[in-house]
């Protein structure tokens, strides 16, 4: 959805990235026979997605989304990953919609950001903490040990990254 809000820097110029109507996206979804679409963005909840996830439902396309919580939600989810940021705050009462909650983890401070978020979210929620792609060398450490101390934590991963893939 190309914007500021994404951690992919190639996803930053608007102009890259041309808008696609409803019926393409599912499209695409449906040509390369996904069962799971991941709607991630930038920020995808500056969006009215209620279309996009009702077609989705139609073609009996599990529907998940990836974000901040910073705007309300629209549209059918059945997987919300709940992602905080420090510079713009989630709207109230968010984090109970969350099926997962994941922080960037950069340096030590981020960890009582993440306890604080984990205060918004329901008993059945998966914590995850993800070391921020360009520290991750020294982030992973700190996380490791957290999560030593904390078990109700656990590690993320950007797969795709160490493996090469955009």
């Amino acid at each position: 959805m190309g914007c500021h809000w994404c951690d992919v820097k190639e996803s930053w110029p608007i102009d890259a990235h041309p808008s696609e109507s409803v019926q393409s996206l599912t499209d695409d979804a449906l040509s390369s026979n996904a069962n799971i679409v991941v709607v991630t963005g930038g920020e995808p909840t500056m969006h009215n997605l209620e279309p996009l996830t009702e077609v989705l439902g139609e073609n009996n396309i599990q529907r998940h989304i990836e974000t901040s919580g910073a705007h309300p939600l629209t549209g059918t989810w059945d997987w919300i990953t709940f992602s905080p940021k420090k510079f713009k705050s989630p709207v109230n009462g968010f984090g109970m919609l969350a099926s997962e909650l994941k922080v960037i983890i950069y340096n030590r401070s981020d960890f009582q950001f993440a306890e604080e978020h984990a205060k918004t979210v329901s008993g059945n929620c998966e914590l995850y903490l993800q070391p921020e792609w360009d520290n991750r060398e020294k982030a992973m450490p700190l996380i490791v040990d957290y999560i030593k101390l904390n078990p109700r934590w656990k590690i993320s991963i950007q797969a795709h990254k160490y493996i090469n893939i955009p």
